[in-house]
């Protein structure tokens, strides 16, 4: 079964976040799928691959913490900074783009406030990886 390569473009989703947003692959590496930019799993940086997710609702969050602490328990999302420590998992090792293992669909990404992050919609379908 195959599933399609994660390019620029794609919309993800963060379980904690309240927009979807949009992830930027940089054309460095010169490889694409679709004519977009292909992804691998180093493009996990904070606000340059992966924008803000509007307003964050995880308690875990020092600013959402605060807030909510502040509205006396009452929970008060606040707008969203990603912290992203490491790269997307698992990746597809048969498949790799300037050595690092490509990005399908079916992988996750972990916001060091507790948020998974993963594809809502791919950017395109027409080129898949195994």
């Amino acid at each position: 079964m195959t599933t399609p390569q994660v390019t620029s473009g794609t919309l993800l989703k963060c379980s904690f976040g309240s927009v979807p947003t949009a992830l930027v692959v940089l054309p460095d590496l010169g490889v694409t799928a679709s004519a977009l930019p292909a992804a691998t799993v180093l493009d996990n940086k904070a606000m340059i691959n992966v924008p803000s997710f509007g307003m964050c609702s995880s308690i875990a969050n020092p600013a959402v913490a605060a807030a909510t602490a502040a509205a006396m328990g009452s929970l008060t999302p606040m707008p969203c900074v990603p912290v992203l420590a490491a790269p997307w998992t698992p990746g597809v090792p048969k498949v790799t783009i300037g050595g690092m293992a490509a990005l399908d669909t079916k992988c996750t990404l972990m916001c060091s406030w507790l948020g998974t992050i993963e594809v809502s919609m791919p950017a395109q379908a027409t080129v898949t990886v195994p």
